[in-house]
């Protein structure tokens, strides 16, 4: 089975050696997604935008690799204090109220003290019978 990466241009990716998403047979791996607008090259210190941000982010690297939302199966969420999920869950309950996929929720510590959330996805490529 062939493995596919798929990459943001992020600087950050090549110096830790990782990709912006696997593919793997029917199967995509997001990794942890922040807010960073790759667009403005700049994060925003709004928590609900870095979070819109987050499933932008993600969105794109699925359609790249021929899924989409609404082919999540799991989400991880990781948030700076437990105080932003107040904010964050009705946002994700918009980006993920066709797929319910599993979630995971918790709190961590991140490099960059901009960043206040992380999410990473799995989600299956849901192709044509027979193919």
């Amino acid at each position: 089975m062939t493995r596919r990466r798929i990459s943001s241009g992020s600087s950050f990716e090549k110096l830790c050696s990782y990709s912006r998403a696997v593919i793997h047979g029917d199967w995509v791996y997001v990794s942890g997604t922040t807010g960073f607008d790759y667009a403005k090259m700049s994060i925003s210190d709004d928590l609900a935008e870095q979070t819109e941000q987050c499933f932008r982010n993600i969105d794109k690297a699925l359609v790249e690799a021929g899924s989409k939302m609404a082919d999540l199966v799991r989400i991880v969420i990781y948030l700076g204090d437990p105080s932003y999920f107040e904010t964050v869950a009705p946002i994700v309950g918009k980006w993920c109220a066709e797929c319910r996929p599993a979630n995971t929720t918790v709190v961590a510590q991140f490099i960059d003290p901009k960043i206040k959330i992380e999410i990473e996805t799995t989600a299956i490529i849901q192709r044509p019978e027979g193919e």
